[in-house]
């Protein structure tokens, strides 16, 4: 099974909480365990006009696997599936949001916003190894809370929806991958996320999952 892009978004708050949801008993797909929002990429995520484009960062860091085009995909897949899971809008107002005939962007256009790729970063990429029920090579972002709009309320996808600290996630039963990410990003992150101008790389094999570590250099 070739495995299915998708793309998570790893919301941080400044004293250090990130955002969790339990998936339902009704998933195939990891039933029960804590989870950042995310999901597959749509075809409408690439195709939905967004006129705040990743930053060339970001698009140089993800154009090493992927074209540009998709690169932009999987970020409006992160801002979309943010909307849905969790209610919260990575975007800024406006007075006329575009019309989509993308019924998975019609809500979030409703808002009266508009999709912010400018507020992401990337953070990392882990992909399903083989014998899963489903396998995703997803990309992980990470956005400050400060850029972010809104009110907890998702679709139902994810329960349980709340802040919480580092230091305490890994009594949560988590997803294995969201596990191992919680523990790089207490390692790598940066005070108030302070962006530069060099990207640090690593892989390692968590099992058999290939995991990639994209973050700023200190």
């Amino acid at each position: 099974m070739r495995p299915r892009d998708a793309a998570t978004l790893i919301i941080v708050r400044h004293d250090q909480q990130v955002l969790l949801g339990k998936r339902n008993a009704k998933h195939l797909f990891m039933p029960h365990r804590y989870v950042f929002p995310g999901g597959a990429v749509d075809a409408g995520d690439a195709r939905v006009p967004c006129p705040t484009p990743l930053s060339r960062q970001v698009e140089k860091q993800l154009t090493t696997s992927v074209s540009a085009a998709r690169a932009r995909a999987l970020g409006m897949a992160a801002v979309r599936e943010t909307f849905e899971e969790t209610g919260l809008i990575v975007g800024n107002p406006s007075n006329r949001p575009p019309r989509s005939r993308s019924a998975h962007w019609q809500p979030f256009f409703a808002t009266g916003h508009i999709p912010a790729l400018d507020r992401l970063q990337y953070f990392a990429r882990a992909i399903t190894p083989p014998g899963m029920v489903r396998r995703f090579d997803a990309r992980f972002f990470l956005c400050t809370a400060e850029h972010v709009h809104g009110h907890l309320n998702g679709n139902g996808e994810l329960g349980h929806l709340h802040w919480v600290k580092l230091v305490n996630a890994h009594k949560l039963q988590l997803a294995p991958i969201t596990r191992l990410v919680l523990c790089l990003l207490a390692q790598h992150l940066v005070p108030h996320t302070a962006k530069t101008t060099e990207a640090a790389l690593y892989r390692e094999l968590a099992g058999r999952e290939l995991v990639e570590l994209h973050w700023p250099a200190r």
